[in-house]
């Protein structure tokens, strides 16, 4: 069976795929935020998630192996040392009373010369960012107005009479 086997495969081997997604997470990670294509910012989502929460993890683990096998399980993920140590000893911290939800991808609406790939800017989320409320659904529909209506319509009996009026005075 194939269940759950959908990755996004960005065109490339899985060599070049892990590859380029450990990199993309390390630019993350050490700039903030990075331009790319919509495609590989869809990607890079999920992946740098597991990376954070794993930070989030090992922080609050008291034992110290278990933390130390936490930022060995990411540095495997993101194979730059200096990106996991700044993610394990700063980054996390902007995270702590988050679930989740960690990053935000902005389409640009450009598209990039060489091959008119759609490009997006991924970024991490404030601490203090609420986001957007969701929609519960459908709003109920408002309720017709039956006063306003009726005032409407003597105010309209009323202004015709007045133009002609006018027009008889000019003849």
């Amino acid at each position: 069976m194939r269940h759950n086997k959908h990755r996004s495969s960005l065109g490339v081997t899985r060599e070049h795929r892990a590859a380029m997604l450990s990199n993309l997470g390390a630019a993350l990670i050490t700039h903030g935020r990075i331009e790319t294509t919509l495609t590989k910012a869809k990607a890079l989502r999920p992946f740098i998630e597991k990376v954070i929460t794993k930070a989030k993890q090992a922080a609050a683990k008291t034992e110290k192996k278990d933390a130390i096998h936490l930022r060995r399980l990411a540095l495997s993920s993101i194979r730059d040392e200096n990106a996991v140590t700044k993610l394990f000893n700063e980054t996390y911290k902007e995270f702590a009373n988050r679930n989740g939800g960690y990053t935000r991808i902005y389409k640009l609406g450009q598209q990039r010369l060489g091959d008119a790939a759609e490009m997006a800017l991924i970024e991490f989320v404030k601490a203090d960012d609420p986001g957007y409320k969701k929609s519960k659904g459908r709003k109920a529909p408002k309720a017709k107005k039956a006063p306003a209506a009726a005032e409407a319509a003597p105010a309209a009996e009323a202004a015709p009479a007045a133009p002609q009026a006018e027009g008889e005075a000019k003849a």
